[in-house]
């Protein structure tokens, strides 16, 4: 008899714990944020339940607090990074204004006799140059620290309008017009398509792609950037007849910190400048791929998509009118 009583005391109590974990483990599968189950686990009558929520409590009020601390050790440190670059993009400025104008001033001495600049003069031409190339370095890498502490917060500063990409092609080239011009490097642009998206990251991601095909440029290095459409929006193409990719790397160019057979060969990749480009991309909505012959060059495509909405397609637009001169990129 009272192995029958233990028997069914026993068995209730197995069914009515495995209901109460199972109803546990419903909610700690639908939960986002599990270190939470401990404000959510079901009510119980038991004294040993009720001290395990307690301890969970605990516990997890400890873990927010450290959750806490260290978003706020991280937003922290991002204010002073962007406040660092604002700070430091003075004396960068101040030095490439120093080089132009002391270019400009050797170009201003008077020649010899005999028609001729001295060694002197022309030897500081140079270095001026020098120095500002090398300023222009500084300048891209720190654009790239301040891009990438802003990437997770692009929302906040989307500015969303009809870009010319012609000028924001041009406006890249003549931005690098002295390493382009060191590398000796023919370049074109061919870009009528207007688009919607924000002209100041694409002009950032563009000029990420220059970087990359002259740092990898072959000897006589020349490279074309593009517009076309296309059944789904506009391609803006950078084509160039650099070492190109091997094909191995190729799916792993724009993972973070990936700088493959061409970066270990000795140019100082970092491997950020690509994966920048791919979340940045993602952000604004943005296809961006890559296509390469090893030694015949490499293709960098990014892709705008067009809205059927602002192309007019479900407001009665006539069929007349091609829809790439209504784009707008979907964020």
């Amino acid at each position: 008899f009272w192995l029958l009583i233990l028997v069914s005391w026993l068995g209730d109590t197995y069914i009515q714990r495995k209901k109460y974990f199972d109803e546990a483990g419903k909610i700690l599968s639908g939960m986002e944020q599990k270190y939470l189950l401990g404000e959510l686990l079901p009510p119980s009558f038991r004294l040993e339940d009720k001290l395990y929520r307690q301890m969970l409590h605990r516990s997890n009020k400890s873990v927010i607090e450290r959750i806490r601390a260290l978003e706020d050790e991280k937003r922290e440190y991002k204010e002073f990074i962007e406040s660092w670059v604002h700070e430091i993009k003075a004396p960068i400025t101040g030095i490439a204004l120093l080089c132009e104008n002391g270019r400009k001033m050797a170009g201003r001495v008077p020649a010899m006799e005999n028609g001729c600049r001295t060694a002197n003069q022309s030897s500081a031409r140079e270095l001026l140059r020098d120095i500002s190339l090398e300023n222009q370095k500084i300048e891209n890498l720190v654009e790239q620290v301040l891009y990438y502490a802003r990437m997770e917060k692009v929302y906040q500063d989307f500015h969303i309008r009809e870009t010319n990409l012609q000028e924001i092609a041009q406006e890249v080239l003549r931005r690098n017009r002295l390493l382009l011009i060191g590398k000796k490097v023919r370049a074109e642009v061919s870009c009528p398509h207007r688009v919607y998206t924000d002209g100041k990251w694409i002009a950032f991601i563009l000029n990420q792609m220059v970087l990359n095909s002259v740092k990898y440029c072959g000897e006589l290095p020349e490279f074309l950037i593009t517009t076309q459409p296309f059944e789904k929006g506009i391609l803006l193409i950078l084509a160039d007849n650099g070492r190109g990719i091997p094909g191995e790397d190729l799916p792993r160019i724009f993972d973070k910190g990936f700088t493959g057979s061409n970066g270990r060969a000795g140019e100082g990749a970092t491997g950020m400048g690509l994966y920048l480009c791919r979340r940045l991309c993602e952000k604004l909505g943005v296809g961006i791929r890559a296509q390469s012959v090893p030694g015949s060059g490499t293709r960098m495509i990014l892709e705008f998509p067009v809205s059927r909405y602002i192309t007019g397609e479900e407001t009665g637009v006539s069929e007349g009118k091609h829809p790439v001169e209504k784009q707008f990129v979907d964020r």
